[in-house]
């Protein structure tokens, strides 16, 4: 078991809250250590080649009418931001050298996580708490009293007050008080977060300045600008004459009052149950109760698999998910039921196994063996039926339909972009008493995932005398039509 610091201030435990959240229990620790005993940082997240260092300062800007603003500021800003992207570019240097990280101060217990210094894509990010209630103060415009910032060839001189500049060619990310839980709430996942991150430090870089009034700012606009050639949120324009971007104050302030963002947010609740099963095999793990051969540190398992999940297909696939749990035939005493869902990684998908088994057959001893032994055979079908894949990752449960509320899940990680005509032909023989796949009443659905969900338009009634009454109503409700659309 891995013992995690909680950190050690109230900002770094609400730092470390929201990290928790977004990377999730295995990759995320506050408060990691250097070879010599000094704190490295104060919090370390971790997952594939990229690499979040979070520095958290907390230092009340004060208010003092007799002191020229200016130099008020300018001290603030010298001791949260300037020191501290010192700070963060010799933690950069001291993961890049390879040497060793620990969870403790005695330096008794190794940092669980792998770093290849070569691959390693480095995020640093500083939270500086403290300007926002002057912020507010000095000018009744600003909304929310968030930090401006500026990505240019900056010499880390004075600056106007709130506005910070950053080297544009060696970028540290700048959050504050109000846009900390916006970042780490609206982008909670890696996938989500690592992707915005890089497209900003590619921003940064292309355009002789990047301006923004407030973090949140920049994330609403990289939000509704949307590249559909290349699949992917981008900052700034494709015009060539355009060498610098400023966006305004007050974009997240109207995008959130949207219906489209509003209507998202409330139908992205279920992709929660998402995280919820991969936070418990997290647990487990630290716990040291976590079976199998997995190694998910070294990311060798299916939770690694599934954290890479962005939110909204985290979405399509809880929903997928939930609808083939409620769907589970009533038929006989042992029944099972295999749905085959595709990942948001390309050749990648999963495989949810459902078994009913009498109680006296759940209870022997052998029986979690037993349904692996099956999860394994989903998955090799799958792969069979389906020859691009190049990873199977396997759920297996026990039909919550049947289950009484207890369950505990199996999870398989299948490599397969080498598959052998011998070991297609061995599960091709393993699956003939199950024929997974290959059944005639295998029925294929085919949806499509979007990450903005606009609100549903409303229903217009149907023009009686073209539909039966106990016809299903036109408006898509499901229901007949004398219970629905059908005119009092």
């Amino acid at each position: 078991m891995n013992e995690k610091s909680a950190g050690v201030t109230e900002t770094e435990r609400m730092l470390a809250d929201f990290c928790e959240r977004s990377f999730l229990k295995l990759w995320s620790y506050p408060n990691p250590f250097k070879d010599d005993g000094h704190e490295l940082c104060d919090l370390l997240a971790v997952f594939d080649n990229h690499v979040f260092i979070f520095f958290d300062r907390e230092n009340e800007l004060p208010e003092a009418p007799d002191k020229d603003p200016k130099v008020v500021w300018d001290r603030w800003k010298r001791n949260v931001i300037d020191r501290q992207v010192k700070t963060a570019h010799g933690a950069e240097r001291y993961i890049r050298s390879g040497r060793p990280i620990f969870l403790d101060p005695k330096r008794t217990t190794p940092f669980p996580l792998a770093t290849d210094a070569k691959k390693a894509v480095i995020h640093k990010i500083i939270v500086a708490h403290g300007a926002k209630e002057a912020c507010e103060r000095a000018s009744p415009a600003n909304i929310y009293g968030s930090l401006a910032i500026t990505y240019t060839d900056a010499d880390g001189g004075p600056t106007e007050p709130f506005h910070i500049e950053i080297d544009r060619r060696n970028p540290v990310h700048i959050l504050d008080s109000h846009n900390m839980p916006i970042v780490l709430g609206e982008l909670d996942t890696v996938t989500d977060l690592s992707a915005y991150l890089d497209e900003k430090v590619r921003a940064a870089s292309t355009f002789d300045y990047l301006a923004y009034c407030g973090e949140e700012d920049l994330i609403g606009h990289y939000l509704l600008n949307y590249d559909e050639g290349n699949n992917r949120h981008v900052i700034g324009l494709k015009n060539e004459a355009v060498n610098g971007i400023m966006i305004g104050e007050g974009e997240w302030h109207d995008f959130i009052q949207t219906d489209l963002y509003k209507n998202t947010k409330n139908v992205n609740r279920i992709s929660y149950f998402w995280d919820e099963l991969i936070q418990r095999t997290c647990q487990n793990s630290l716990d040291g109760t976590l079976g199998g051969n997995s190694n998910i540190f070294r990311g060798e398992s299916a939770i690694h698999e599934m954290v890479k999940e962005p939110r909204f297909m985290r979405r399509g696939l809880a929903e997928k998910m939930l609808t083939a749990a409620d769907r589970f035939p009533d038929t006989g005493s042992f029944s099972r039921q295999v749905t085959f869902l595709p990942s948001f990684q390309p050749n990648v998908a999963y495989v949810l196994l459902q078994l009913r088994a009498p109680d006296a057959y759940r209870a022997e001893p052998d029986y979690r063996e037993k349904r692996r032994a099956v999860l394994e055979i989903a998955c090799g079908a799958a792969k069979n039926k389906f020859p691009d894949l190049v990873k199977v990752i396997g759920i297996g449960i026990d039909a919550p339909k049947f289950s009484g509320g207890k369950n505990a899940e199996d999870f398989i990680l299948m490599p397969c972009e080498t598959w052998t005509q011998e070991t297609k032909t061995y599960y091709e023989e393993q699956n003939k008493d199950w024929n997974f796949f290959g059944t005639p009443n295998l029925r294929q659905h085919n949806d499509r995932v979007t990450q903005f969900v606009p609100p549903p338009r409303p229903s217009k009634p149907a023009t009686p005398g073209k539909i039966g009454r106990n016809d299903r109503c036109p408006c898509g409700s499901g229901l007949k039509y004398k219970k629905c659309c059908l005119p009092r």
